[in-house]
């Protein structure tokens, strides 16, 4: 019997979808009501309707955790991205792949950022620091 931790498996050795050109302007973008496919979203609620900011986020939180290349482009809009990215609930490597994917666009100003749900949160310090955007 094994009495170590595989780390061949797990949610922190699945790629994380970050397309280069999602933020291309020309790339068709889901809007509305939509239905996440199920290697997103499996069981439980599927729909989804983007113009309102909880469901957005709901959907954002899945398509960035689960999704391919092709469901980032198409289902998420990185502005929205940007204005959702403090209240998004993300895995540290999801974010940390995007944090740099945005800062490197531009989207996000460097410096440190922790989403507010983590300051002082066990395994992450309080920065002290209020996350800024870039403009």
């Amino acid at each position: 019997m094994a009495t170590t931790r595989s780390t061949g498996v797990g949610p922190t050795t699945r790629p994380v979808a970050v397309p280069d050109d999602v933020d291309n302007p020309t790339i068709s973008k889901a809007a509305g009501w939509v239905a996440l496919p199920p290697h997103i979203r499996w069981t439980g609620r599927t729909d989804y309707n983007l113009s309102d900011r909880r469901d957005r986020i709901s959907a954002y939180e899945q398509v960035l955790t689960e999704g391919t290349v092709d469901d980032v482009r198409y289902f998420i809009d990185v502005d929205q991205l940007v204005d959702l990215w403090d209240e998004l609930v993300l895995s540290p490597h999801v974010r940390a792949v995007w944090d740099v994917w945005l800062r490197r666009r531009g989207r996000l100003a460097y410096g440190p950022r922790l989403p507010r749900s983590w300051a002082g949160s066990a395994g992450y310090a309080d920065s002290g620091h209020t996350p800024k955007r870039a403009i």
